[in-house]
């Protein structure tokens, strides 16, 4: 019996006809409907004819998470009078609850994704409503992106609806060809902001860590709010880990404590939506509750202000979830949960100040996520580099040849990015290809029970309680009673199907720890780790890891590494799960990792040359080689001037001077004049260093090379200006006392630095290539007596002072009134007369 008076007070009942109008108009729309507004339940049990307006129509709904698809489809289920899997099903990883009679379908976007790629034609679905768009989890961007595609090409007439928490929808409306947007108002009451920082500074998050300091402000915020507000309270918290440590912390208060996160058990996650049997309840709960679930009966939010994200390191390989700082639009959409059923208040554990520096909206994933998995379901789609879908924002580049070259690696792509046979069956086992990867070729070797339980373990991370030991793990997940041995055991089971039992190497054995290694070095191959004592491994792509003092695996010689981190301040990956593993094992998994060759570097100051075998950057094999290709040498000591710099070379006063004068006619005259700078010099080693640095085999050699006869092959010769070196800088300039003075050129402008006497007579400044030389007077002792780049305008106003000053201290030199009418001299007056 269908719950009409519950329909009747959804708020979303009203924005329902603008919805049907832009459908049947236009085929698709976005919907803007704040949670509770009943978006996610009476929206699709309206399209599918099941209220008794208009034809029954199949809809399928897609939610991000399988938390979220279980809740909304017994919710409908609930609103029809029935349990799921009559008129209203569900299918999640691992679990399909549908009927003959199943006209509205839930299913998270992982699932559908895969549906499309079967069928892509969507036989016998009528309309499609992605729930919670505005959370850009990569899989609903590829969902829309894909649904796109078919209304396009074979189903012009698939209705599609965007459906989003958030009024930020002009982004989703321009996607899908300038979409009507229909907006529908909550019932929303008045919620009151209380700031609620730490008393003290705390740290930021890093990596996964939270500041445990902040957790027992969490837990003590959870407590006053219980102390100063009537109602259940709803605390929002980064992960799992969060979520125990403040539930412990929370012991003994006047309240039952739930926690709901994807990992919870269905039992716990029911009795939570069904709404409290009397007592107050205290709901620690993950970004799942902000928008995608309703809790009923809170009042109140406690926010910690911090989310999970995805962050990957292309350059170590390590990818993992990382705690930020919630967005600004998350913190809205947590307030809100207060204010659903009556006015509510919301504690944030943050200053207030900080909150306008806060990010606006969450990062896109598909901005920051590892995109293998993206990259394959588009070469599947026969986009292989994804340039002709419509996404709301593109792939970034880097990201999609990181992910192209793990795609071929593990045979899933073609050198062209083309899908190949393997990579169909890797798509549809509902894995990351790499671990799909690590159960094909993991059942062949250790059987696919083994490699199903194994990739089980890897595709979420066992309990911390578990410990590092991955096969240790593996043997605990078996007797473990918990949540999770549960839900291991389920996909357990699932990926054992999905191999079917032809699948070859079912019947292997071999012990746990052997099979577990194997499997998760065929998972990330670049991750195998060769030990370097005292707990310290270096893995195959470079990046050191560290194991916990109290880690069982710190005697392992080679290690597998499932599961590491990288604080931002570390040097190394911290390990979190390994299996130990034996170098065949390593070579086995990363054998396309393997390079042999000569190398030949600069190390420590010197041409190092060896002989080197390696999986990837852990050495397994080296010899030093007695003649290396010098191709290779020319190499290494041209690294070597990159490193420690061109005073490798021998360097005289006049090579210096030379570089100086040719760097002054380069900037003021340009070509062809050469530029003589550090990188251009090094850029064009070959132009001025041969024959000389062929020939050279060590660092002494370099130290041979006379560098200003090697500067000299890169002045113009080929078009005769070199000739004019001396005219246009000359090295030295003859001053009226006969002298001939050195030109330092290292400044913005030449300088002369000469005795004042030497120039008596002298009534211009001289120039070089056109420019006035800075002019350092010198008293007879050699000291500044004045600087001018305009002789003329010194010996008319400033010798005057100069020679009122110095003709007392020194007598014995001319100190004419005129000095245009004296000749110039470097001697004394006595000398000058005798002469």
């Amino acid at each position: 019996m269908i719950r009409t008076e519950a329909l009747d007070r959804l708020p979303v009942r009203t924005a329902v006809p603008a919805l049907r109008r832009a459908l049947d108009d236009r085929g698709v729309a976005v919907l803007c409907a704040p949670p509770g507004t009943g978006k996610t339940t009476l929206v699709p049990l309206v399209l599918a004819g099941l209220t008794g307006e208009g034809p029954v129509r199949r809809v399928v709904v897609a939610e991000p998470r399988r938390i979220a698809a279980r809740a909304a489809a017994r919710r409908m289920a609930w609103l029809l009078g029935e349990q799921p899997g009559g008129r209203i099903g569900f299918t999640v990883r691992g679990e399909r609850v549908v009927g003959r009679d199943t006209v509205v379908e839930v299913v998270t976007t992982g699932v559908l994704l895969q549906r499309l790629q079967r069928d892509q034609e969507l036989a016998g679905v009528d309309a499609v409503i992605i729930d919670e768009c505005h959370e850009r989890h990569l899989d609903a961007d590829t969902v829309a992106a894909f649904l796109l595609d078919v209304r396009e090409a074979i189903r012009p007439d698939l209705r599609l609806v965007a459906a989003s928490a958030t009024t930020d929808a002009e982004g989703w409306a321009r996607l899908l060809g300038d979409a009507p947007v229909v907006e529908a108002q909550g019932v929303s009451h008045p919620v009151e902001v209380l700031w609620a920082p730490p008393a003290r500074p705390v740290k930021p998050p890093h990596g996964m860590r939270v500041d445990p300091a902040l957790l027992t402000h969490v837990a003590a915020t959870v407590r006053r709010a219980l102390g100063e507000r009537e109602g259940d309270v709803l605390c929002f918290l980064p992960g799992v880990g969060e979520i125990g440590r403040v539930a412990g912390q929370l012991a003994g208060v006047d309240a039952e404590v739930l926690q709901v996160h994807g990992r919870a058990p269905a039992a716990v996650q029911d009795a939570v939506l069904a709404g409290s049997s009397g007592g107050r309840r205290v709901v620690l709960a993950t970004s799942v509750a902000e928008s995608s679930l309703t809790v009923p009966g809170v009042r109140v939010v406690v926010d910690s202000g911090l989310a999970r994200e995805p962050r990957t390191d292309h350059a170590r390989g390590l990818s993992a979830l990382t705690t930020v700082r919630a967005s600004q639009a998350a913190g809205r959409q947590r307030a809100g949960r207060a204010g659903r059923e009556a006015p509510g208040a919301v504690y944030r554990c943050w200053d207030q100040a900080e909150d306008g520096r806060l990010a606006r909206f969450p990062s896109p994933e598909i901005k920051v996520a590892d995109l293998a998995a993206f990259a394959l379901q588009a070469a599947c789609w026969g986009d292989p580099g994804a340039s002709s879908l419509a996404l709301l924002d593109p792939p970034p580049a880097g990201a999609m040849g990181a992910a192209r070259e793990v795609l071929e690696a593990i045979g899933a792509v073609d050198g062209g990015g083309r899908v190949t046979e393997r990579g169909v069956r890797m798509s549809r086992l509902g894995l990351h290809p790499r671990l799909a990867r690590a159960l094909l070729d993991g059942a062949r070797e250790v059987g696919a029970r083994r490699a199903a339980e194994v990739v089980a373990l890897l595709s979420e991370e066992p309990p911390r309680e578990y410990g590092d030991d991955l096969a240790a793990a593996l043997r605990t997940a078996r007797r473990g009673q918990d949540g999770y041995a549960a839900r291991w055991k389920q996909e357990v089971r699932r990926l054992s199907s999905s191999l079917g039992s032809g699948s070859p190497g079912t019947g292997k054995g071999g012990s746990d720890d052997a099979a577990a290694g194997l499997v998760a070095a065929l998972a990330f191959p670049e991750r195998v780790a060769r030990a370097r004592g005292d707990g310290a491994f270096l893995m195959a792509s470079g990046t050191g890891a560290e194991l916990r003092d109290s880690s069982r695996l710190r005697s392992a010689p080679w290690l597998a590494v499932a599961v590491a981190d990288r604080p931002s301040h570390a040097a190394s990956a911290r390990v979190r799960l390994a299996a130990v593993i034996d170098e065949s094992t390593a070579l086995l998994a990363s054998g396309h990792l393997r390079v042999r060759g000569e190398e030949v570097r600069w190390v420590d100051g010197e041409v190092v040359a060896r002989a080197v075998d390696r999986l990837g950057a852990v050495e397994l094999a080296v010899r030093p080689l007695k003649q290396p290709d010098p191709e290779l040498v020319r190499g290494a000591l041209v690294e070597g001037l990159r490193r420690e710099g061109l005073g490798l070379l021998r360097w005289t006063r006049d090579s210096e001077q030379l570089r100086l004068r040719l760097a002054f006619l380069h900037r003021v005259l340009g070509p062809p004049w050469p530029d003589v700078s550090d990188g251009a010099l090094l850029a064009e080693t070959g132009a001025w260093l041969e024959p000389e640095l062929s020939r050279a085999r060590r660092r002494a050699d370099l130290g041979r090379i006379d560098a200003g006869q090697a500067l000299r092959r890169l002045l113009p010769w080929a078009t005769g200006e070199a000739v004019r070196l001396d005219e246009l800088a000359p090295e030295r300039i003859e001053v009226p006392s006969g002298s001939r003075i050195r030109v330092e050129y290292g400044g913005e402008q030449p300088v002369l630095a000469v005795k004042l006497q030497e120039l008596f007579g002298m009534g211009e400044t001289p120039r070089v290539a056109g420019v006035p030389v800075l002019v350092h007077l010198l008293s007879p002792a050699g000291r500044p007596a004045a600087v001018t780049a305009d002789l003329a305008s010194f010996w008319q106003e400033g010798y005057r002072a100069v020679r009122a000053e110095l003709r007392g201290r020194y007598p014995k030199h001319p100190w004419p009134e005129d000095p245009a009418t004296v000749p110039a001299t470097r001697f004394t007056s006595a000398r000058l007369k005798r002469s």
